[in-house]
């Protein structure tokens, strides 16, 4: 039950283009963009 939970997570987290091609060049700003991402994902 756990594994779907996680998976599910990662497949709305890539269905962000920018977390699904990873844009960022640094891996700090790519890790802010995930943080958005969840945020947004939280937030709906």
């Amino acid at each position: 039950a756990q594994r779907h939970l996680v998976e599910c997570c990662f497949s709305k987290l890539k269905q962000f283009r920018r977390v699904a091609t990873r844009f960022e060049k640094t891996a700090r700003n790519y890790l802010a963009v995930i943080t958005l991402a969840a945020i947004i994902l939280w937030l709906r």
